[in-house]
């Protein structure tokens, strides 16, 4: 009977054994002395693709992102400080009838009315003179680019002088603060450095 029970409880034994080996011994996931199938000779898995979408080649950069795109090389600090520099010797010029300076400054449509009030002034017998107080104020007002490599660069001028005019009935002494807008153009591409006043508007000051 003992002998019965005994041969009984192997048999069972050797069943869990055997269904625990079945379980226990699979291996599950990558083991360290595995490879990946691309290096054990299995067929190597591709990645989808992803389709990356491309920057639009159509849109146009605009303000000082446009200059900048054609001339790397422009900088705002030295622009502005041009400009200021460039104001002061126009207002200086035309007061003084200096229509040689003007001319290598202004475009020809701001050149025709400067020369004309000149012209005015000198038909009445009057002279100016101007004495800046301090350097004018200079801020960027717009940026942008036309016509392929043409920019154009509006600059909002704040401006305190003395100006001393001379005429038939006397002199005169007028201390002036002005606000102006003006608008610089020069071709990117060119070798010329200069930009010309193509236009001036009045501000609020």
């Amino acid at each position: 009977m003992q002998t019965l029970e005994l041969i009984i409880f192997a048999g069972l034994a050797v069943v869990v054994l055997y269904q625990l080996y079945t379980v226990l011994g699979r291996r599950v996931g990558r083991q360290p002395g595995d490879r990946p199938a691309a290096e054990a000779g299995g067929p190597a898995i591709k990645a989808p693709d992803l389709q990356v979408e491309a920057a639009d080649e159509g849109v146009a950069l605009t303000g000082l992102a446009a200059v900048k795109a054609i001339d790397p090389a422009f900088d705002m600090d030295r622009f502005l400080g041009g400009s200021k520099s460039a104001y002061q010797m126009i207002v200086t010029a035309f007061a003084e009838g200096d229509k040689t300076t003007l001319g290598n400054l202004l475009a020809p449509g701001v050149l025709a009315g400067f020369e004309a009030a000149i012209d005015q002034r000198v038909a009445e017998n009057r002279t100016e003179t101007v004495e800046f107080a301090h350097p004018p104020r200079a801020d960027l007002d717009m940026a942008d680019v036309v016509d392929g490599d043409l920019a154009r660069l509006s600059v909002r001028f704040l401006a305190e002088f003395r100006s001393r005019t001379k005429g038939p009935e006397g002199e005169g002494v007028d201390d002036r603060r002005t606000a102006e807008v003006w608008t610089f153009e020069r071709r990117l591409k060119s070798r010329d450095p200069n930009w010309l006043l193509v236009r001036v508007d009045a501000a609020e000051a």
